[in-house]
């Protein structure tokens, strides 16, 4: 009895959320042991919980530098929590159940469809071992084309090592590198490397287009009129925007003289990279702090718009903004529905959309200012910094290892909060609340 009345208390979204709570905590307390670090002390708990959360929200932010703080335990620990995080946290209780052969309940369905942004709960248990089949083969070829680079470099076995942790944090989007500081942070040495530029981009926009993006396009393949409108809408919004930063960056940004050491070449690289990491992956080839206010402010609002939905990216999502455009050109356009590819997107749909993008400017407005007061950094650095890790993106501007504890705080907040969603935090508290059905008489306002 006591059971069934807590089950009418639990409902999908608090189950996300205590999973990767609880997720958070155990890598914390595994990164805080001795062996966890290189001088065999254990890092301070806030550290290690800042450290496990960017880690399994896949952000990749880091008070410490991967390669030269965290013993092989620590580093270990922290790529088991990028897989479980940019995997998510249902999804691998899901494949236990499922290689256990454990019945999946309705609830682990609903549980399930809801981690993974599902359009419906028919078919979710074939989806995840397409899910989990797809990720072990598209990680495995990258790590198999990054240990052409990186063995020759780093040696047999840490080269297949660091080309293992480079494949899954890529696909997962979450930009913790091993390259220490040696040659510049993140794969700054790689700058016009081909082959490491290629792999990376190409991990990182497959694991940020998102699984049933994925799954269209083994079914359709070429044939685009087959795909559904969300896949639609994510693939062209997907080229827009790594083309038009890209093409921002090339002859506006790296045209500039303090630019010109590198080769044509180099500078197409680095406009496609740099476009394309900020799809919340966070790994750069180039010094941020070289880039420009304006270019690091079209870097901000790339972070934070992100991947799509039921990817390993974070940010308020490609269709997000993708949605806000058409509701926009409808009202220039005086008409009542929106349209898109000779569909008509639903009014919640819109709803959901709008609330979602006023959630990240709220969170990301009072992040920057806390931030800003708290370090007394500029206001740039200090949007950079939140955007990053709202977006769970994992740029920064050189700031994250001086932060306060109370700015930590901040940022562990945010980082978890991208990752689970605004709208799963939102619904988790109201869901259970019973529906609203008398409604107020109507009364027009004057807006614009």
């Amino acid at each position: 009895m006591k059971l069934q009345r807590v089950n009418r208390y639990i409902n999908p979204f608090h189950i996300i959320i205590l999973g990767f709570f609880f997720v958070i905590l155990v890598g914390s307390c595994l990164l805080a042991l001795p062996p966890a670090t290189l001088d065999g002390k254990g890092a301070p708990f806030l550290d290690a919980l800042f450290t496990a959360t960017s880690a399994t929200c896949v952000t990749g932010l880091a008070v410490y530098n991967t390669a030269e703080y965290w013993s092989l335990f620590g580093q270990t620990v922290i790529l088991i929590l990028i897989q479980v995080g940019g995997i998510g946290v249902v999804t691998i209780a899901m494949a236990i159940s499922l290689f256990s052969g454990r019945k999946i309940g309705l609830m682990q369905r609903s549980t399930m469809q809801e981690a993974i942004a599902a359009p419906q709960v028919g078919g979710i248990v074939k989806m995840t071992g397409f899910l989990l089949k797809g990720v072990l083969l598209i990680e495995l070829l990258g790590t198999v084309l990054l240990s052409f680079r990186f063995c020759p470099d780093f040696g047999i076995a840490k080269g297949i090592w660091y080309a293992l942790f480079h494949s899954v944090s890529a696909f997962c989007n979450a930009g913790f590198d091993l390259m220490g500081t040696e040659n510049g942070s993140s794969l700054m040495r790689y700058v016009g490397d081909p082959l490491v530029n290629i792999t990376i981009i190409l991990l990182i926009i497959i694991g940020g287009i998102g699984f049933f993006t994925w799954q269209d396009i083994v079914l359709n393949k070429t044939h685009f009129h087959k795909y559904r409108l969300h896949t639609k809408l994510v693939l062209v919004m997907t080229a827009i925007l790594i083309l038009a930063p890209a093409a921002y960056f090339f002859f506006l940004e790296f045209s500039q003289d303090r630019w010109s050491v590198f080769s044509i070449g180099d500078k197409i690289f680095a406009s496609f990279f740099q476009s394309v990491t900020l799809r919340t992956a966070g790994f750069n080839t180039v010094d941020l702090t070289g880039i420009s206010e304006p270019g690091q402010f079209v870097m901000v609002v790339c972070m934070l718009i992100g991947g799509a939905s039921g990817s390993t990216a974070g940010g308020f999502k490609v269709t997000t903004l993708a949605i806000l455009l058409l509701a926009t050109i409808a009202v220039f356009r005086k008409r009542e529905d929106t349209q898109c590819f000779g569909r008509r997107i639903a009014g919640d749909t819109i709803h959901n959309a709008l609330a979602i993008f006023m959630l990240y400017l709220i969170l990301c407005f009072f992040g920057t200012i806390l931030i800003a007061n708290a370090e007394q950094t500029s206001l740039m650095m200090a949007l950079f910094e939140t955007a990053s890790a709202l977006a769970t993106v994992g740029l920064s501007l050189g700031i994250t290892g001086a932060l306060s504890a109370a700015s930590k705080i901040v940022l562990i907040l945010l980082m978890f909060l991208g990752r689970v969603g605004g709208l799963t935090l939102i619904f988790a508290i109201v869901s259970n609340k019973r529906p609203f059905f008398s409604h107020y008489p109507e009364e027009k306002v004057t807006v614009g």
